[in-house]
């Protein structure tokens, strides 16, 4: 009996993202790449102009198929929300609105808090051209901007739907493991270590680089630093030796 393909994980709670009249199909289909690389897959979509499945923006959407397929459409911003418990909106304009204001980073923590708790959440963004309108933004409970340059805040929608997600997926998304990739080289020993340092140092004093007695011990031990602090595998120190050896048969 063949072994059975391991189901994918569930995907983690996240806010619905709404594209509000997006022009443009290739733009829906980076912005469903753009989700999906931040583990985002609640695409709404109000009154979209091209078709979301067409062969533009399976194609924009680089492999993330599904959640275009997943994508629903509605024919009002507030259909779109109606069952949400907190609406964000992006806009770079504030339109004389009071509301209070957030950053994607704050945003990310906000709605972290809303959907821990059980509710949903979503965050709005504009059609291409103009953004929100003033009827949009008024059903958000907040607005984000991003804090870019004052002289040119122009994003193009998957910038700004990436933009916010990477900081939903950098608060929520771990934990991330950073340490490089393992060696297939097991690491240096001090006594691999000890070994390079007297190849090197014997080189060193034939070719005069540690003529100065007095300051020899002290040359000497700023070397033996850079090493350590290196963490030498074993197959890196086998290549400094051929080295230190190739550059004396250089100077033959």
């Amino acid at each position: 009996m063949a072994p059975e393909t391991p189901a994918e994980p569930e995907p983690m709670p996240a806010p619905a993202v709404i594209l509000v009249q997006p022009q443009l199909a290739e733009n829906v289909g980076t912005t469903a790449r753009a989700m999906h690389n931040c583990g985002l897959g609640d695409l709404r979509l109000v009154e979209p102009r091209e078709d979301w499945l067409g062969d533009k923006a399976v194609a924009a959407a680089s492999g993330a198929d599904a959640v275009l397929r997943a994508a629903r459409a509605y024919p009002t911003t507030a259909a779109a929300v109606a069952d949400l418990h907190r609406v964000l909106a992006t806009t770079a304009r504030r339109r004389d609105m009071v509301k209070p204001l957030t950053t994607p980073r704050q945003a990310a923590q906000t709605l972290g808090g809303v959907i821990a708790a059980g509710h949903r959440a979503g965050v709005l963004f504009g059609p291409e051209r103009a953004g929100l309108g003033n009827d949009d933004v008024a059903l958000a409970d907040a607005i984000i901007e991003v804090p870019l340059n004052p002289a040119y805040r122009s994003l193009n929608l998957a910038q700004a739907v990436l933009l916010v997600g990477y900081e939903w997926f950098q608060a929520h998304g771990g934990p991330f493991d950073m340490a490089p990739p393992a060696s297939d080289s097991p690491p240096a020993t001090q006594a691999d270590l000890d070994n390079l340092h007297h190849h090197l140092f014997r080189e060193l004093e034939d070719c005069g680089f540690l003529r100065s007695e007095e300051k020899r011990p002290g040359m000497k031990r700023n070397i033996r630093n850079i090493f350590q602090r290196a963490g030498l595998s074993v197959q890196e120190v086998r290549t400094l030796h051929g080295i230190v050896k190739e550059l004396r048969h250089g100077r033959r």
